[in-house]
């Protein structure tokens, strides 16, 4: 016989937690682990590689625009009303 708590009453105490406090929403997703995650392929880094720095160019694009021609500068002004 050994001395202190039992594994079994452990596993009595946690079940009786969980019927007093069930976990709702995104934490009982979590607890059951019914999805796993996976790392994205090298395509797929690519593509949002690709969109992102094309993006930023566009971004840069307009705001050397925005700085250096009168009538665009004027154009986002008043498109901004």
């Amino acid at each position: 016989m050994s001395k202190g708590f039992s594994e079994n009453l452990k596993d009595s105490d946690d079940e009786a937690e969980k019927v007093k406090n069930p976990k709702k929403g995104l934490a009982k997703i979590l607890a059951e682990k019914k999805f796993t995650y996976t790392l994205p392929g090298k395509r797929q880094i690519n593509i949002f590689a690709t969109i992102v720095l094309s993006l930023n160019f566009i971004l840069l694009l307009g705001i050397i625009l925005f700085l250096n021609n009168q009538s665009f500068h004027d154009f986002v002004y008043n498109f901004g009303r």
